[in-house]
């Protein structure tokens, strides 16, 4: 099979396409044949060797990717509840990515329990772009745990997490303050943005007194801090520094997990039409270096999604 590996942390150069034999699905896994694989900030971050700086060890070969979609095409020992043919997707994260191949390939070995159903009717990038984005939003959502009624600030609202939060915050009630780019306004409002504004600072003139709640995917931290009303809460997406303390604000940092009940809840939503998954671009698996500096440059409006 053909997989993307790093070898020496650095930039989207250090991106490699490498050959190997298909991987063997060991207890609890199963090996899917990728019919597309997610690209992700955190993936930027893995090929930089960001996760060196929270205690992990240096490796001689990292496998690259979580999001992805395909079909079962093998079985590890005592496996239940899925069967060979099955189209499935996932938020692969077992090994807190400490892997030697992950989605950016062919064949990947997947938990099981990271699985759920994909639809047959679904394209494979639509597939992808779903489980990380999703979850990330829903988890920072259930971490708020707002009132209906309440407002939240979004930042990147037209990136791929932004845009689930404002769907699913709208879907929750929550009245939200979209901040993107002037462009993006009608498509954030179709989403469920209430407000759409193209600077942070413009939070505080429709309201003064602050949001009950932001959520930075963004990564402007500080600014985003401040539109916060005082007592209210903040949460970075995956960042490094936070704001700084102050006024009665509980300020917590997300990383995402995999979670079978909600990517089952978030495929039900997608299935119903209640929520869309947004793919900005594909790329060939090939140039996967050509996604990361894609992602790089921002401004995207939704997902990239490498097809192998």
């Amino acid at each position: 099979m053909r997989a993307v590996v790093v070898r020496t942390y650095g930039g989207p150069e250090a991106l490699e396409t490498v050959e190997a034999p298909a991987p063997e699905p060991g207890p609890g896994q199963v090996r899917i044949r990728v019919e597309a694989a997610g690209v992700n900030p955190v993936d930027l971050f893995i090929r930089g060797g960001g996760l060196l700086m929270h205690g992990a060890p240096a490796r001689e070969q990292t496998g690259m990717g979580c999001d992805v979609a395909g079909v079962v095409e093998a079985l590890g020992p005592d496996v239940t509840g899925v069967e060979i043919g099955d189209r499935v997707l996932a938020a692969s994260t077992w090994g807190g990515f400490n892997r030697d191949f992950g989605p950016y390939a062919d064949q990947a070995v997947i938990a099981v329990d990271e699985l759920a159903p994909a639809p047959a009717d679904w394209p494979a990038e639509q597939a992808a772009g779903l489980p990380l984005p999703g979850l990330t939003a829903w988890q920072c959502l259930d971490l708020l745990g707002l009132p209906e009624g309440s407002t939240l600030l979004v930042t990147g609202a037209a990136g791929s997490v932004g845009g689930m939060l404002v769907q699913l915050a709208a879907q929750r009630g929550l009245t939200v303050v979209a901040l993107a780019r002037a462009t993006d306004e009608d498509d954030l409002r179709a989403l469920g943005a209430q407000y759409v504004v193209d600077d942070v600072a413009k939070v505080r003139e429709l309201l003064p007194e602050g949001v009950d709640a932001a959520v930075d995917p963004a990564k402007l931290v500080q600014p985003a801090h401040d539109a916060v009303r005082d007592g209210g809460q903040f949460i970075a997406v995956v960042v490094d520094g936070g704001p700084e303390e102050g006024r009665g604000i509980t300020s917590q940092v997300m990383w995402a997990h995999s979670a079978r009940d909600q990517l089952d809840a978030l495929v039900e939503l997608v299935s119903a039409g209640k929520v869309r998954v947004r793919v900005a671009a594909t790329y060939p698996l090939t140039e996967a270096a050509a996604a990361h500096t894609r992602m790089a440059e921002g401004g995207l409006r939704g997902r990239l999604v490498l097809l192998p």
